[in-house]
Order: structure tokens, then C-alpha cells, then sequence
């Protein structure tokens, strides 16, 4: 094994050194929560899509009424 050139003072404090036992700590998300958002969103863009269809049927079948009227 080769020696480190490097010395290692056990005096000196450095701010990076503290700062990185901060970051190391894991960040979790609940699956559940991601779950459910993705239900909710899919939810309201079902409902956005019939309303849009059900608004254009009625609307082609005004202008077909009032065409053959």
C-alpha cells in the first residue's frame, strides 16, 4: 500500500465537513401520497374529457336542429 501524502490535522473544523453529515440524511416520499395524486389527476381529466365530449355532441346536434328546422 502506498502512503498518503496528505496529513490529516484533527484540529481544523471545516464547514464542509459539517455541512455534508447535514445532506447525507435521506429524503422519503410516501408511495401512497404519489399514488393518490396520480388517481386524483386521472380522475379530473376523465371528468374534463366527458364534459368536453358531452359539450360537442350537444353543440353539433343544436347545429344539426336548427339546420333541418
Amino acid at each position: 500500500m502506498k502512503k498518503d501524502p496528505r496529513e490529516i490535522n484533527l484540529f481544523e473544523v471545516s464547514p464542509t465537513k459539517n455541512k455534508s453529515t447535514v445532506t447525507d440524511k435521506v429524503k422519503t416520499t410516501d408511495v401512497n401520497i404519489l399514488l393518490n395524486r396520480v388517481r386524483h389527476s386521472k380522475k379530473t381529466e376523465f371528468k374534463k374529457r366527458i364534459i368536453f365530449s358531452s359539450l360537442l355532441i350537444l353543440a353539433t346536434s343544436l347545429v344539426c336542429f336548427f339546420f333541418l328546422i
